[in-house]
């Protein structure tokens, strides 16, 4: 029989993994330089390292470096959105102005969304351990899914025609140091 090892407070700050944990933010805004793509490598290595229903690895994962690309698509978005961007005076790129991209996508009939979120996390932790900021970002997909002008785009991330984009993960280095925002303890309940 396996002992049960008590852990205090005091071990659970000094746990690296959850350090990790507590000082991931969503990150929005980025240094003007693109990520290496060792570190994306290592960073979608640990995503597709993430636990899956069956080990079925519902998911298909485009890295977007293409620094012209995200340009292109930047300009469709741009015009057909001009207020948006004049409010915003730091205003880069539709993917909160970040240099890199991690597209996911999930079976196009369905499934797959809770192993997608599961790899995004994993990603989005193995980021934060190398310096790197994220975002998690539904509003861009849904704009580039209802826009024509953006079928480039999608064309060049070459989805397969059974799989749709889900969410994209703006990575990149952090220009800002977003504070914790609070959470909410009172949704959890504890049985004994």
């Amino acid at each position: 029989m396996l002992g049960v090892m008590a852990i205090s407070a005091q071990d659970v700050y000094e746990n690296e993994v959850i350090n990790n944990i507590m000082a991931r933010r969503s990150v929005r805004q980025y240094l003007n330089k693109p990520v290496e793509h060792d570190k994306l490598a290592a960073v979608v290595r640990a995503g597709i390292n993430a636990p899956s229903g069956m080990n079925r690895q519902p998911w298909v994962i485009r890295v977007v470096e293409n620094q012209e690309l995200i340009a292109q698509v930047t300009e469709v978005y741009k015009q057909e959105n001009p207020d948006q961007v004049a409010r915003d005076p730091n205003f880069k790129n539709m993917f909160r102005n970040a240099p890199n991209l991690i597209c996911v996508c999930t079976p196009a009939k369905g499934g797959g969304e809770l192993d997608a979120g599961l790899l995004g996390e994993n990603m989005m932790l193995a980021a934060q351990s190398l310096g790197l900021g994220t975002c998690c970002l539904g509003g861009p997909v849904r704009f580039l899914l209802a826009n024509e002008k953006c079928r480039f785009f999608l064309e060049r991330l070459d989805i397969p025609e059974d799989y749709k984009l889900n969410y994209i993960i703006a990575i990149g280095y952090p220009d800002e140091q977003p504070a914790a925002k609070p959470r909410d303890e009172s949704k959890v309940k504890y049985i004994e």
